[in-house]
């Protein structure tokens, strides 16, 4: 127990640059106040004493605007920033070195007993005002978007961003910027955490320059090898009215 609360203490000076002296978490950051007192609730919770562990609990809520069940399971080095508003469910679990910011729920979507919280492993950052529903799993080291609703499960390393949130593709965001950069289009906001229609158009015409490009390539190879004389396609921005494009 009192290596937790070392931990709970020394991982915000890795976290919050805000974060001055030892005496200062200690008195003024509640989010190490609610770990610190969930800890106590949870170890009687798990001793079934509910309504003690319960109250215990509340107080804290009173007191640091942050309410964690006693029945959650929550591992070492969180560090939850700022706070108000963060609520964690009876059966969620959170993994060692995860970072919650304000306004957060892990919360559920059943009234069935059993597991019905999410599940946070190693290393998951969860966004303000993000909410994160049902018995799913967040992957290792994977990122929640602010105010990001996510009901499915979210694999490692990946980013989870919208309502209801969706996994960008980082290889694909990679390729419409090169293919972007190319053509002589700027890609400044036509990156996939957009819901503009337009936006959404322009993302589906770079998908489309890059798959025509990409077979170009190959025909342009294949009759190489048959000893055609085919130069480069250097000049594919050409077919584009680039101008046009940033009009829009």
């Amino acid at each position: 127990m009192l290596d937790h609360i070392k931990e709970d203490i020394s991982v915000v000076f890795e976290r919050d640059p805000a974060a001055r002296t030892h005496w200062e978490i200690i008195t003024t950051y509640p989010g190490v106040h609610a770990l610190l007192v969930h800890r106590l609730s949870h170890w009687i919770w798990r001793k079934r004493f509910f309504w003690l562990a319960r109250f215990i609990a509340h107080i804290s809520r009173w007191m640091t605007g942050i309410e964690i069940h006693p029945g959650a399971t929550i591992g070492r080095r969180v560090f939850i920033d700022h706070g108000m508003g963060v609520v964690i469910g009876e059966t969620a679990v959170i993994g060692d070195d995860c970072t919650l910011y304000h306004g957060i729920t892990l919360g559920g979507t059943s009234w069935n007993k059993g597991k019905r919280h999410p599940t946070l492993e190693q290393g998951v950052v969860i966004g303000a005002g993000a909410k994160v529903l049902g018995p799913i799993t967040i992957g290792k080291g994977a990122k929640i978007g602010s105010n990001a609703v996510v009901v499915k499960d979210v694999p490692e390393n990946a980013t989870a961003v919208g309502i209801p949130a969706r996994i960008l593709e980082q290889e694909t965001n990679k390729q419409r910027d090169e293919m972007a950069e190319k053509i002589g289009f700027s890609a400044y906001a036509v990156s996939d955490n957009a819901n503009d229609p337009m936006t959404k158009a322009i993302q589906a015409l770079l998908d489309h320059a890059a798959a025509q490009d990409l077979k170009l390539q190959e025909v342009m190879a294949q009759l190489n090898k048959l000893g055609a004389d085919v130069e480069s396609d250097a000049d594919v921005g050409k077919a584009f009215d680039v101008d046009a494009f940033k009009k829009l």
